[in-house]
This record gives C-alpha cells, sequence and structure tokens, in this order.
C-alpha cells in the first residue's frame, strides 16, 4: 500500500539534490517531511545507482545490490514509507559456503567480519597450522591500534594470515570489493576496532561482541529483500517524494555551483536553477569536480577517494538440465577467497535465496557470479562472452555444474564501490568540516558513511536535517 508522504507546510525554502541513487532519493524524502520544496537533478537517464533490476530468460531479477541490512532501521523504514513493507521478504536460505582449498565448506558461525571468538569453528577452513597460529592468540601481548588501523595486518598480526586470507577477505570483499590489507577496520568494522582499542586478546574482544549482541536480544532477519527487487526501492521512493511536490529531472548533468548572497546557483546544460540549499548525492569525483571552484580543501579530498569496479554475470538455467549438480541444492552461495587464485569472487544462488526469484520461474534456476576487486579489474575488459566462460569454469569446479546458460547478463559497475583505506573516517570528517562552512550545502552517499544501502538512507537523513537546520537559522536571523 502507498504512504502519502505528509509534509509540514510551515517551513519554506527549496533544496535542489544532486544525484539520483538511493541516497538522493532519500535525502529529497527527508527534505520534503521537513516541508522544504525539492528538485532532484540526475545526470544519467534513471533513477538508482547502483541499485537496478532487470530480466535474465524473461525473470526480473536485481543487476545490482540484492538485500539491505535490516538489523539496521533506515533502509526498511523508507521502503516501507515508500509503500513496500508488504513486499520485504527475508532470504529464504542464508546457508552459505567458502570455496577454498578446492572445496566448497560450510562458512563459520560465530565470528565478526571473519575473526572467530572460537576457534574450533574454523575447522575445515583452515589448515591445522592455521588452527595452531590462532591458539597462540591470547599468550600474545596486546596491539596498538592507534586512531586507525588495516583490518587484515591488526588481524593477520594476532591470529595469523591465514584468517583474513581464507575468512576476512572474502568476506570484505563482498560488501567493498576491497583489499583486507587497506580496509580500516575503525571505518569497515567499528566494533571490532572498539574491541582491538580495549586491548588484550581479540578472540576475548569478539566474545565480548558476541555478549553484548546477544545481551541485546535482537529478533527478526538479518537481512531484507524486495519481492520483484531491491532495484524497484529507488523508484517507489521517486513515486512518494513526486506525490510529495518535488521535481526530478533525469538527464541532466550538473554543471556548476555558485554559492550567492541568497542561496546557490546550480547551473546545467538548461539553465540555472536558485536554491536555498543543495544536497550533494553524487560519487566523490563528481562531487569533486562542482566543489572546486566553492569549496576547494573538501575538493581536494573527494578527488583523492579511489573506486573499485567489479561486473555481475547473471545467469539462468532449466532446473531439467541441473538433475545431478547437488552443490547447486539448500545453499544461498559461496564466497571465493582471492589467495586460491579464482576469477570469480562470489556466487550467488538467487532461486534459492529469494522466493520471488524461483516462483516467478519454477522451471529455471538463476544464479549469479561477481568478478572485480581493487587492483584486480582486468577481468572487466573481457568480452561478455568470456566472463560468461570464466564464471562456468569456476563453477563446473566448485560445484560440478556442467550445464550451459539458457540466457546471461553482464552487468559492468565501473567506479561501483568507494574504497574506505586507513584514515577514511578522518577524510570524511575533515570533508563534512570544509562543506558545512558554506551555509546551505551538505554531501551525502557511499563515500561517507558505508555502502550499504541502510548506510546511505543515514547518510541522506543527516545531510537532509542539517540543511533543514541550516534554512530554519536564516529565516530566524
Amino acid at each position: 500500500m502507498q504512504r502519502s508522504l505528509q509534509r509540514d507546510t510551515s517551513r519554506t525554502g527549496h533544496v535542489v539534490v544532486i544525484g539520483g541513487g538511493i541516497a538522493g532519493l532519500a535525502a529529497a524524502h527527508r527534505l520534503l517531511a521537513g516541508g522544504l520544496g525539492v528538485t532532484l537533478l540526475e545526470a544519467t537517464g534513471r533513477l538508482g545507482g547502483k541499485l537496478m533490476t532487470g530480466e535474465v530468460a524473461g525473470v526480473r531479477v536485481d543487476l545490482g545490490a540484492e538485500s539491505m541490512l535490516a538489523r539496521r532501521p533506515e533502509a526498511v523504514e523508507l521502503a516501507t514509507a515508500a509503500g513496500l513493507g508488504g513486499r520485504l521478504q527475508p532470504p529464504a536460505t542464508a546457508t552459505a559456503s567458502v570455496w577454498t582449498r578446492d572445496a566448497l565448506r560450510p562458512m563459520p558461525k560465530g565470528h565478526v567480519m571473519g575473526v572467530p571468538g572460537d576457534p574450533a569453528a574454523l575447522g575445515g577452513v583452515l589448515s591445522p597450522e592455521g588452527l595452531a597460529r590462532i591458539a597462540e592468540e591470547r599468550g600474545l601481548a596486546p596491539t596498538a591500534v592507534g586512531d586507525d588501523v588495516a583490518v587484515g595486518a591488526y588481524v593477520a598480526g594476532r591470529l595469523g594470515r591465514e584468517v583474513v586470507d581464507r575468512l576476512v577477505e572474502p568476506l570484505l570483499g563482498g560488501v567493498y570489493a576491497g583489499d583486507a590489507y587497506r580496509i580500516s577496520m575503525r571505518a569497515a568494522v567499528p566494533q571490532l576496532f572498539e574491541a582491538a582499542k580495549e586491548g588484550g586478546s581479540l578472540l576475548d574482544g569478539v566474545l565480548r561482541i558476541q555478549e553484548r549482541a546477544a545481551a541485546r536480544q535482537q529478533t527478526g532477519p538479518v537481512f531484507q529483500g524486495v519481492a520483484g527487487g531491491i532495484g524497484t526501492l529507488p523508484d517507489a521512493v521517486a513515486d512518494a517524494v513526486r506525490r510529495g511536490g518535488a521535481e526530478i529531472r533525469t538527464s541532466t548533468p550538473v554543471l556548476g555551483l555558485t554559492r550567492t548572497r541568497d542561496g546557490w546557483d546550480v547551473r546545467t546544460d538548461t539553465g540555472v536553477i536558485a536554491a536555498d540549499g543543495v544536497v550533494l548525492a553524487a560519487p566523490a569525483w563528481s562531487a569533486s569536480t562542482l566543489l572546486a571552484a566553492e569549496c576547494p580543501a573538501a575538493s581536494a579530498l573527494l578527488a583523492a577517494v579511489e573506486y573499485a569496479s567489479m561486473a555481475l554475470i547473471t545467469m539462468a538455467f532449466r532446473r531439467s538440465d541441473l538433475a545431478g549438480t547437488k552443490a547447486l541444492r539448500d545453499r544461498s552461495g559461496f564466497l571465493v577467497p582471492p589467495v586460491d587464485g579464482r576469477t570469480i569472487k562470489a556466487a550467488t544462488f538467487s532461486s534459492n535465496k529469494w522466493r520471488w526469484v524461483a516462483d516467478a520461474a519454477p522451471d529455471l534456476f538463476v544464479l549469479r557470479t561477481s568478478v572485480g576487486r581493487y587492483g584486480e579489474e582486468d577481468h572487466l575488459h573481457r568480452e561478455d562472452g568470456e566472463l560468461v566462460d570464466v564464471s562456468l569454469g569456476d563453477l563446473a569446479e566448485a560445484t560440478g555444474l556442467a550445464a550451459r546458460p539458457v540466457d546471461t547478463v553482464v552487468t559492468r559497475w565501473i567506479g561501483g564501490l568507494p574504497q574506505y583505506p586507513v584514515g577514511h573516517l578522518t577524510r570524511v570528517a575533515r570533508i563534512r568540516e570544509e562543506v558545512a562552512k558554506l551555509p546551505g550545502l551538505r554531501v551525502c552517499g557511499a563515500v561517507y558513511d558505508g555502502v550499504g544501502i541502510p548506510a546511505c538512507v543515514a547518510s541522506a537523513r543527516r545531510a537532509a536535517d542539517e540543511i533543514t537546520r541550516d534554512l530554519d537559522a536564516a529565516s530566524t536571523a
């Protein structure tokens, strides 16, 4: 059921949101609820950014992100407000595996981003030598972490490289497509960073994290999807903000931002839009260009943000062709440690994981693989057919799959995921500090507080609320 966006009409003011990904749409939604007029500008011909649906063999599927963390409320709240509450679905199965040392092995339980509290949980995934190295950890002297530290470096120093290479790396890679030995622990796994700051054993720190989580007694699914695809969320939010009075313009790149005495001039190829405020919900490189004249310090910091690119290879098979492939049954998919030298980094068995996919095509089996990590993106220059063939080769080794797909779709996300190296949060704080010196201007998106959908929505809400306060203060003055 769609719900009308309730707008507080006691305020006046006009805000331009630059960027039509989920962060920009969430910012527009929040601004309207705060009583402000909104114009949203998107450079490309479609909304949604990295959230997108498409078809394979006539089946609607996600071609970008496919789920959202439900233990954080922001994304679920936005989906519900946009009328999708009745379509939220948890995964039908969360039984995942790790393809490592030439076998599919059950994903260990009782870990924090691959870091265990009990080494026994890692049996089968790690070698006896790797398990013996972990057993030495409680006897090590405390390791100082300072203001930040790379996840891989810290964990390897405490528990050995095997834990990082075979568990932490593939799990972090699934989120950031990054390198665990570069990724900031403070930004990417903050609860682990706090445990490390407390000193002492990392194993004991993980146990404390798990005890605190148990004390919170969180119930309900960890992740949620949307029947029809997470990629339907942007259009649902867009419909809600249009009903609330916002104007949305696609294929409208912003060419420049100029601070005026009364607010901002936003220049497009069709003219100049006057605004009281601006929310910049664009990727780092675009935000850097637009801030170069008015906020050069923030522009320089944004220009230094690196991105990883990746490709998703979505394939549909006849179920009748897979009758003997037992490894495809029950599990939701598997992760692949880079250390094993495979091309694919993960596989998701969509027809197992999402009930709505299976219901839409009971005679087909849909799965997808992902290719590409930070610093390892040469594969993305291959032709679509080559990416399909190399995925099938890896799938054959991992699962015994011998069938050919009846249809395939290759989706490339160039510059898809911002990287969070050591010091990332300090850089973000400096960007926000510089931007906040200019009244009526804020930034939001995956660059700042996390790449997941809830984090992007939270970033958007923060930007919108700060803009609203700025305009309220200006009106009072």
